[in-house]
């Protein structure tokens, strides 16, 4: 098959099918963000002769290259060029996104939240439940955990959340208050870590969320380096959404006589070097923020915040008594992005896409290849590859470079990839607008439980995930399974059970034979007909932190049985659940209760 067969075939039966807006809209959030030093000004060390004498060029016609990377694009026009089928992806991806249920429409919903015919929505859907970007039940579609890989990607070339996490966790530590850091998007401000404490009145914000400059702490300090572009967009933007409903993140405001003050704010931020919001989002919401430079331009790279509540303290308590703290430790994360090592190089990638062709050749019509291989184009970027040639967009991904061009020329234009001065390309704070915010707070019962219900289904017995209680003598159940037999294995969620009495408990305590067998077998040990076999669940380090069972009462299954039939099921099953976990947790903790 030709590389772009699939596209030309694609637009072909959906071109009447274009989301509302799709030709006009410019998008919202679109410039890129902060960096480690030198990331997009720097050209690609690897880029071949050819790359070099023959750069790629604009993507578009008439869109001008800026050596700003805080920028705002200006595309008001759907390039020529554009890979359609992979707009429509994207604008699937962040209708669930901002969905108020976290995640998850009905496909009636998809249709009215897009603009796009149902028969779209079915295609779309179907493809992004492949790549395991969804899972669809029933009528209704859910992101999965899979899709951070994208925004993983994004944070990976970044590199700021790698290097200057640990420093934002101990502040919120010793400070017991909530610690965040973000980046500029366009005229908006998105995280891209947040130090949560757990209580009553918590911060609500997520990783990828997008907020408007002008009601946070830190809006005034990326202000201080807005073009005029910049401040006219933003103008632009207030007189159009005056109450702020393009940022599903944050309240509806009525109340627009601060706007005025926000280019006061910007000079007093400029002249200060930190920023106070005082109950700008909502009432009782303070924070106190500084921004972190690049050491190698002197430009703001991110911003470090400390968030309350009036409660604890007012707008000027933050100033007078944890702006010093703050300071401090942004100091620390400067001089630990003055020290930084380059990435380690890592093997080139080659071939992501390729697989896209036998699921083409299986699926047929349900399956649009351009959009698997135009999201597939996002994973090519990481730490050691934060900027790349098209040529090598072209090799990571085992696309034609005409293919790979035409989803470059796309993503520019749906704000996710910006070029670089040096004709590299490189991922913008957006692509987090690609699931991120609603998964990112994704715990592992959640990850597991749809696991669990397809391995109940398959081997038709109870299925259930445990972690070790705090006592370190008892397992806590936190996600089930059940089937519809008259006498199975009931257990609700939250119940503790002796760990050395249960296949869970004996996983979890690591046990020398369950490490040697990797499993472990209780027969009728807790109660009399009961049989239950169990393996562990591992985090991205290697460490047991969960385990996953399937019970049953003795009668069916013989303990040889167990270890043919359900055995590799149940291996297969903690391997997925593993899988989801470590792209769930490369840049958070995932909670695991």
């Amino acid at each position: 098959m030709p590389a772009n067969t699939d596209t030309t075939n694609d637009a072909a039966h959906e071109r009447a099918a274009t989301p509302r807006g799709t030709e006009t809209a410019a998008p919202r959030d679109a410039r890129a963000g902060g960096g480690t030093p030198g990331r997009t000004a720097t050209p690609n060390a690897e880029a071949t002769p050819a790359d070099k004498a023959a750069p790629a060029g604009p993507l578009t016609p008439n869109h001008d290259v800026t050596p700003n990377p805080h920028a705002t694009p200006t595309h008001d026009v759907t390039p020529a060029e554009a890979v359609a089928p992979l707009l429509r992806g994207i604008a699937v991806l962040r209708g669930l996104t901002e969905a108020d249920s976290g995640g998850t429409l009905s496909l009636s919903g998809l249709e009215k939240a897009t603009g796009l015919a149902r028969s779209t929505v079915d295609r779309v859907t179907a493809t992004l439940a492949r790549m395991g970007y969804v899972r669809l039940d029933g009528r209704d579609v859910t992101l999965a955990p899979r899709l951070m890989e994208l925004g993983n990607a994004y944070l990976a070339a970044l590199r700021l959340p790698a290097l200057l996490s640990s420093r934002a966790d101990a502040l919120a530590d010793e400070l017991d208050e909530s610690v965040s850091l973000a980046v500029g998007d366009r005229d908006g401000i998105r995280f891209i870590h947040q130090a949560t404490r757990r209580r009553a009145m918590s911060l609500s914000f997520r990783i990828g969320d997008l907020l408007p400059a002008e009601r946070t702490a830190p809006g005034p300090l990326f202000a201080t380096e807005w073009s005029e572009t910049d401040w006219h967009h933003w103008h632009t933007r207030r007189a159009a959404d005056p109450e702020d409903h393009t940022f599903p993140a944050v309240p509806a405001r009525d109340d627009t006589t601060r706007d005025h003050d926000f280019a006061h704010r910007t000079a007093t931020a400029a002249t200060d070097d930190y920023s106070l919001d005082d109950q700008l989002i909502e009432p009782g919401l303070v924070a106190v923020s500084v921004p972190v430079r690049d050491p190698g331009t002197g430009r703001v790279a991110c911003v470090a915040s400390v968030v309350s509540h009036t409660s604890r303290h007012t707008a000027e308590d933050l100033r007078t008594t944890l702006l010093p703290r703050l300071r401090s430790t942004v100091r620390s994360m400067e001089n630990d992005l003055r020290a930084a090592p380059p990435p380690q190089p890592a093997a080139p990638r080659t071939g992501l896409a390729t697989w896209t062709a036998a699921s083409k050749h299986e699926l047929g019509r349900e399956f649009i290849e351009s959009l698997a291989r135009g999201l597939t184009v996002l994973t090519a970027f990481g730490e050691d590859r934060p900027a790349l040639t098209l040529t090598e967009v072209a090799k990571a991904t085992g696309l034609a470079r005409a293919t790979a061009r035409r989803a470059l020329i796309t993503h520019q234009h749906a704000g996710l990839v910006t070029q670089t001065p040096a004709h590299t390309f490189a991922l913008t704070p957006r692509v987090l607008s690609l699931g991120f915010p609603p998964l990112s707070r994704t715990s592992l019962p959640q990850i597991a439980q749809p696991h669990l219900t397809a391995l109940a289904d398959h081997v038709h017995e109870s299925a259930s995930l445990a972690v070790l209680a705090d006592s370190g003598e008892e397992i806590q159940y936190t996600a089930r399974a059940s089937t519809g037999r008259v006498m199975s294995a009931r257990v609700t969620v939250g119940t503790r059970l002796p760990a050395r009495a249960t296949s869970l408990g004996r996983v979890l305590l690591s046990l020398p034979e369950v490490r040697s067998q990797g499993y472990a077998l209780v027969d009728e040990e807790l109660e009399p007909g009961l049989r239950s076999i169990a393996v562990p669940v591992r985090d991205r380090t290697g460490r047991v932190v969960a385990a996953v069972n399937v019970a049953m009462h003795a009668a069916r299954r013989t303990t040889r049985s167990c270890l043919t039939e359900i055995l590799p099921a149940l291996t297969r099953t903690a391997g997925h659940i593993e899988a989801d976990l470590r792209v769930a947790g490369r840049f958070r903790q995932v909670p695991l209760t």
